[in-house]
């Protein structure tokens, strides 16, 4: 029986690059020179070190820049509210992964109301779609993919 699944992962060798290519923009940028400005990734959390709010926001636009560059949608990410101190600045930025089970319900139920001939099934944080025929499995994609949700899902794991 045909089948695929719905996820929302971030490729994490990308993301370590991608953190890479803007700490090595904000080093050679003229106007963060002597700021001590750096990006900094563990495990899901980019931590933004700078003087000021105003550069947060550019160093912000900059690791969207290289992260969309390498092919990581950047809706995945959640920016959390600037921690501001006498001459330094820090952000943090929690990248998302996995669909969350209030988006995911809402997945199985425009599923069902479109009335194709499939079953949709939560597993974690992921989401099962089987059905009979192929063509009934693409138009859920199409569904989906027509669907404006916050999380950015890819399709994977498409079996006949």
């Amino acid at each position: 029986m045909p089948s695929f699944d719905v996820v929302s992962e971030v490729d994490h060798h990308e993301l370590s690059n991608g953190v890479d290519q803007a700490n090595r923009d904000v080093t050679t940028r003229f106007d963060f020179k002597g700021t001590g400005s750096n990006f900094e990734l563990s495990d899901l959390l980019i931590t933004m070190n700078t003087e000021s709010e105003f550069q947060l926001q550019q160093m912000y636009d900059m690791l969207c820049n290289k992260l969309v560059k390498r092919g990581i949608d950047i809706a995945c990410l959640d920016k959390n509210e600037p921690v501001i101190q006498a001459r330094s600045a820090t952000q943090t930025v929690k990248v998302i992964e996995g669909i969350e089970t209030p988006v995911a319900k809402d997945m199985v139920k425009m599923i069902k109301q479109s009335k194709a001939k499939v079953q949709a099934a939560i597993q974690g944080d992921q989401l099962r779609v089987t059905g009979k025929k192929r063509d009934d499995l693409q138009s859920v994609i199409a569904l989906l993919k027509a669907a404006k949700l916050d999380t950015p899902l890819q399709y994977k794991n498409f079996r006949d």
